[in-house]
């Protein structure tokens, strides 16, 4: 008798989604080969098939079981969750076949994850995209980080598979932070977990929201590409047949600079000062005052609104991302690169636009400040450590803005955490979605005196503060000042080593642009 292997594909978790003939193969078989868990949604369509449930490890034993049921002349169902011939089972079992078998093969294709979540997101997949999966039990790290690599400056959106286990805590964000290379922070993003099951969770986010998030091998993320954006709850990426230089797709306001492909038309020879900080605007204004033509890309939301108002001097409203500042920066004088000095992604992409365009590429930054006397501090490499050492001190305050807030939480889960931040919808709304209690949280624009920051951290009964090497322009030596008055130990994250040739003054900025003329 002539066996037959069914390749079967049993989708993303309930069986009005398993497909019409994986039905058929599946009540057809007498001999069904899965994982047990991928048979959970199917229970109903089996009656007396034999039942071969190796562990979740045995993939390989999986297949050579199901080849060697077929060759004894069996109807032999292997079953994967999603589609079968994706990141599952029909790869291994094709390894194993001889090029003639003497049963009959068949694939039933199924919906995989990627679809599944894309269409619980709304729809994000509709132009070019890619999968990857972070698992590096059968593929390199060093692969997936290259194939996240060109993933990101292709501009396609992708979705990650295996985010997340237990052993495999940090490959996530390692592979966020070289998205953040070549895509913005307010890249429209989705998370999915549990798919079609129970405890089923979607929500849409940003690419740089996703750093402060905490996953595991049920989620999947979905990363739009620029022109991706939001309508209501749900996300979608433009089909692409339209003009997108002249038609931009509906969108709220927090996606619009990131997906608005609107020409910008700057000034011939313009200097464009690219600003994190308000002193990075204050020497916008400066060099405007002085003459020069000034093009002004503030890194956020507050620091558009912040911005100085001068006759020399345009803000940037084009689209944002490589691609983006690579076209826009084409007739410039120079690039002045004035984002915060630990904003070493954007500082890594700026130096390299400059230098692929030929453009001069001058690097502002603000001086720290950290005192001779050093009592009462204690210096750490990162956020990491910095999560380490706060606990123990009881209430802990984060003086480090948002991007990091999430980091510290995962870090230090048993901490209560009381933080500042700027007075953006998103920014609050994440906080309170990471757990950070209404009343743990303040909106404010700082920097803030030596006396606020004692009454508050007094009103609070802060027992230690955590803050980075903000320089006296973003208010490092209140902050001293406050926490030698309360006695309490000021936990300060050190400046990532600053580039060679970096400038710390407006006016040798000005000297420097005046010896280009």
């Amino acid at each position: 008798m002539k066996g037959k292997l069914s390749l079967v594909s049993v989708g993303p978790g309930t069986l009005e989604l398993v497909p019409e003939r994986a039905r058929r193969a599946l009540q057809e078989a007498e001999v069904i080969v899965a994982y047990d868990l991928y048979l959970t949604w199917v229970r109903p369509l089996l009656t007396t098939q034999e039942l071969l449930t190796p562990p979740l490890t045995q993939e390989k034993y999986r297949a050579e079981l199901a080849i060697q049921k077929a060759r004894e002349g069996k109807r032999v169902a292997l079953v994967s969750s999603g589609d079968i011939g994706i990141y599952a089972m029909a790869g291994l079992v094709f390894e194993d076949l001889p090029e003639q078998p003497d049963f009959g093969v068949e694939v039933i294709p199924g919906i995989t994850s990627a679809t599944a979540c894309a269409s619980l997101l709304g729809s994000p997949l509709t132009h070019d995209f890619a999968t990857l999966s972070l698992s590096d039990l059968l593929c390199p790290w060093e692969w997936i980080e290259h194939r996240a690599t060109h993933i990101a400056q292709a501009d396609l959106a992708c979705v990650l598979y295996n985010v997340q286990s237990r052993a495999r805590q940090e490959g996530v964000y390692r592979v966020l932070r070289l998205m953040l290379e070549h895509k913005e922070p307010e890249t429209v993003c989705g998370v999915v977990r549990n798919a079609y099951r129970e405890d089923q969770d979607v929500r849409v986010t940003t690419l740089g929201e996703l750093l402060n998030q905490k996953f595991d091998m049920l989620t999947t993320i979905v990363i739009g590409n620029r022109f991706t954006a939001t309508k209501g709850r749900w996300m979608y990426t433009p089909r692409g047949y339209n003009d997108w230089q002249q038609e931009a797709p509906e969108q709220d306001a927090q996606t619009a600079q990131a997906s608005q492909p609107s020409a910008f038309a700057a000034p011939e020879n313009a200097v464009w000062v690219f600003s994190g900080t308000g002193d990075g605007n204050a020497l916008a204004r400066q060099l405007a005052e002085t003459g020069e033509q000034v093009v002004l890309s503030a890194a956020t939301e507050l620091g558009a609104a912040l911005a100085p108002q001068h006759p020399n001097l345009r803000q940037y409203s084009g689209p944002a991302g490589a691609e983006a500042r690579r076209r826009a920066l084409v007739g410039a004088r120079a690039v002045v690169d004035a984002t915060h000095p630990y904003a070493q992604a954007i500082t890594a992409q700026l130096r390299d636009l400059s230098t692929e365009l030929g453009l001069p590429y001058l690097r502002y930054e603000r001086p720290g400040s950290l005192p001779d006397d050093l009592s009462g501090l204690e210096l750490v490499d990162d956020m990491q450590a910095a999560a380490q050492a706060a606990p123990r001190y009881g209430r802990v305050f984060l003086a480090t803005g948002s991007k990091d807030l999430g980091t510290f939480l995962r870090e230090a889960p048993s901490a209560e955490v009381f933080v500042r931040l700027t007075p953006q919808p998103k920014v609050i709304e994440q906080a309170l979605e990471l757990g950070i209690k209404p009343d743990h949280l303040c909106a404010a624009v700082g920097p803030f005196s030596r006396e606020f920051n004692v009454a508050q951290w007094r009103a609070w009964n802060i027992g230690a503060v955590v803050t980075k090497d903000s320089g006296e322009a973003g208010g490092l030596g209140a902050k001293i000042g406050a926490a030698r008055e309360l006695g309490i130990p000021l936990i300060v994250i050190r400046r990532p080593a600053p580039l060679p040739g970096a400038l710390s003054e407006f006016s040798a900025v000005q000297t420097a642009l005046q010896a280009l003329a």
